[in-house]
């Protein structure tokens, strides 16, 4: 299904923040013997480089035998939830929104794969820095999260440290896109306004901004506060889900609308933002102020 110039752009912009917040989607390649079952699948590490996505494939995955006798492949990313969040969302029936690519997967020649992998180097380093040089208001969130899995510095490094596992690298050409909703509905991206779209400020940190949010106790509270405050809505608990410059969603537990069935349910809320922030230091700072206000709403009612 096809649609118009302007929702395509903003679904293509969608699409390369999907693609810029993650670090490990799933390869389909065509297994060259097995009429049966005719594709393998598995979750591999990949880094975007030049607008082209590169995948760290392991040594021993049927991958590299399949690469062999036939490039084409297909390649899919979802938007993260980091944590208990995915298995909550499971749970209530949410899928994530995601990319799909289809192209043909090309082995990195020798002689680039050290350029390569400097360039993963590089960007630990970079991403290492930006949050030591951060201010408190965005280290403070970020320190909370779990660094083994909502961090894509933690999660690349043994691309490039040498540990055990051994890698083929391979760069992964598209010659489509499709975006798929949480519906299932999907949308065909026009490539060259995928390649001319920028991701969302925010899509780099957004694993670690979630995660930290909600393994924090006293922000998870204020999420709770928030609900009653700017919708007069009484939830008994609440997860953020996504963060973007114009604002963030969240799930809370509110009273069920139904008659029949549980007392409670979860129900996704967007909050958005007066006016839009520029980066994650802004973003943090927001929330602080969102914070900071209901806290102190409530406590002049309650008289506390």
């Amino acid at each position: 299904m096809k649609g118009s110039k302007a929702n395509l752009s903003t679904l293509a912009e969608k699409c390369k923040t999907i693609i810029v917040s993650n670090w490990k989607g799933y390869l389909n390649t065509i297994k060259p013997e097995d009429k049966a079952s005719i594709i393998h699948t598995s979750k591999v590490k990949y880094v975007m480089r030049r607008g082209k996505p590169y995948l760290w494939v392991p040594e021993s995955e049927p991958h590299n035998v399949n690469i062999m006798f036939d490039e084409r492949g297909s390649f899919s990313v979802s938007h993260p939830y980091p944590g208990p969040l995915a298995a909550l969302l499971k749970s209530v029936g949410k899928v994530p929104n995601r990319v799909a690519l289809t192209g043909e997967i090309i082995p990195v020649k020798e002689k680039r794969i050290e350029a390569v992998n400097r360039y993963v180097e590089e960007a630990i380093q970079s991403e290492t820095r930006a949050i030591s040089d951060s201010p408190y208001s965005v280290r403070s969130i970020l320190s909370s999260s779990d660094h083994m899995y909502a961090s894509r510095c933690e999660s690349l490094k043994d691309l490039v440290d040498g540990g055990n596992e051994k890698y083929v690298i391979y760069k992964f050409v598209p010659s489509s896109c499709m975006f798929i909703d949480a519906n299932g509905a999907n949308r065909e991206i026009d490539l060259k306004v995928l390649e001319l779209s920028k991701p969302d400020p925010l899509g780099a940190w957004s694993t670690n901004l979630v995660d930290g949010i909600n393994k924090d106790e006293s922000r998870r509270r204020a999420l709770i506060l928030f609900c009653l405050y700017y919708l007069d809505i009484n939830a008994r608990d609440a997860y953020m889900v996504s963060v973007d410059t114009k604002g963030f969603d969240l799930l809370g537990k509110v009273p069920s609308e139904e008659e029949a069935g549980d007392e409670y349910q979860w129900r996704e809320f967007r909050f958005q933002f007066e006016e839009e922030v520029k980066d994650v230091e802004a973003f943090c700072h927001q929330l602080v102020e969102m914070e900071q206000e209901v806290v102190n709403k409530f406590t002049d009612h309650t008289g506390l």
